[in-house]
């Protein structure tokens, strides 16, 4: 079953990354290093820019960030790295973009909290000043509501009114129309000050799967802004992967979305990329769009009991993950391909025929031979103890036959 049609938004324009409109659907990531120190935020943001992130956000909450980011964006440049930077403000940022205007300048959008800039209370001086240092340059906003820090004025406002009706909502159900309600009355007090409707976006975060569907839901159907999904806090490991996957998966499905982040906790020394690859998989997976050609491999069993077909479905992807930088430039389309590295004869011939470039490999008290099927035929039978860099050449081989563009004739 194709996903519901994409919800109708206008589209935003982020360092020339457009978002929204109809546009493909923008894979996020941040950085977790000290913006301060140049040469880490620099490394991280070009790694992830690497991995495929197409906005990458910077974390400024104190001077010497807000300093340092015209040197990271210059330095990347100086790399050829033009993925848009982002800042992400709490509480001082209406001080930092005032007082380094070059910072204010480097970024392609800010990222504003309004839980954390006082709009609700009598005044929102500091949510104003934000948001006419963002008209002065021409940069958009992304107004990110999130669960832990809302607006305490208008949660204690909608508590209020809530209590006095007849049938009173649950504390929770009031939580997520107030997170709906803090993201829409901040965008509107956004176009009061000046910035222009299609520079906003919006996003409205929790770190319940059910809940942050339940709240994109209601902010998908009262707006026509971008709407940014990630599931905040998502957490480590395989709970991080699956609760934003499933949380992230449907929304999607139902049209709802135009960038998305997998906000994971790396393991320390971690990787940061891992969330990029998440989220590029979440979007492949769906048939929304395609980054890299992808692996069909079985999960083993009694016939499989040698670990070779494994170590080679990882060969596999690896490479093809690590070709990929080159293969998008030279070879267009070859994210579209499908490989199969199969374990044993019960599935193995039948899946490789439905791949592009298919291996079935011998399961236990098989013979010791793999029949590769290219396009649904047998091609070759392989033996011996060279099976895993054959394949590759065939690989490689494959990409070049049919994924190389055609050179314009002068």
């Amino acid at each position: 079953m194709a996903a519901s049609p994409r919800r109708k938004s206008v589209a935003a324009n982020v360092g020339g990354v457009k978002v929204g409109g109809g546009n493909p659907i923008v894979v996020q990531s941040m950085t977790n290093t000290d913006t301060a120190d140049v040469q880490s935020t620099v490394n991280q943001v070009m790694a992830l820019a690497q991995a495929g992130s197409e906005i990458v956000r910077v974390t400024v909450n104190t001077e010497e960030a807000a300093a340092a980011v015209p040197k990271i964006v210059d330095t990347l440049a100086m790399f050829g790295v033009r993925v848009p930077i982002v800042g992400d403000f709490h509480y001082n940022g209406h001080q930092l973009l005032k007082k380094y205007p070059a910072c204010a300048q480097a970024l392609a959008k800010y990222r504003i909290n309004p839980g954390n800039v006082n709009i609700g209370k009598k005044h929102d001086d500091n949510f104003r000043a934000m948001i006419e240092v963002a008209v002065e340059n021409n940069k958009p906003v992304r107004i990110g509501v999130n669960w832990g820090s809302l607006d305490a004025a208008l949660l204690t406002r909608m508590m209020d009114e809530n209590s006095k009706l007849a049938e009173p909502l649950d504390a929770k159900t009031v939580m997520m129309n107030a997170m709906v309600v803090s993201a829409l009355e901040s965008a509107a007090a956004a176009e009061r000050h000046g910035l222009a409707h299609d520079m906003i976006l919006l996003s409205a975060k929790v770190s319940g799967v059910q809940d942050l569907i339940t709240v994109y839901r209601m902010l998908a159907a009262q707006c026509d802004y971008p709407l940014h999904l990630g599931l905040t806090e998502a957490g480590l490991g395989s709970k991080g992967i699956v609760a934003t996957t499933a949380a992230i998966g449907v929304l999607l499905q139902e049209g709802i979305g135009d960038t998305i982040r997998a906000s994971l906790t790396p393991l320390p020394n971690g990787d940061r990329t891992e969330e990029v690859i998440v989220s590029q998989q979440i979007l492949q997976s769906l048939e929304l769009r395609s980054f890299t050609p992808q692996v069909t491999a079985c999960p083993g069993c009694g016939r499989t009991t040698s670990t070779f077909f494994q170590q080679m479905a990882d060969d596999i992807q690896t490479y093809l993950r690590t070709q990929m930088p080159v293969w998008k430039e030279r070879h267009p389309g070859v994210e579209e391909m499908k490989v199969a590295v199969m374990g044993c004869i019960v599935n193995g011939p039948g899946e490789s025929k439905h791949a592009n470039l298919g291996i079935s490999l011998p399961g236990t008290f098989e013979e010791p031979v793999a029949p590769v099927y290219v396009d649904g035929k047998l091609k070759v039978t392989l033996r011996g103890d060279n099976i895993v860099p054959e394949f590759i050449q065939m690989l490689n081989a494959y990409v070049e036959s049919h994924y190389t563009a055609e050179v314009p004739v002068s």
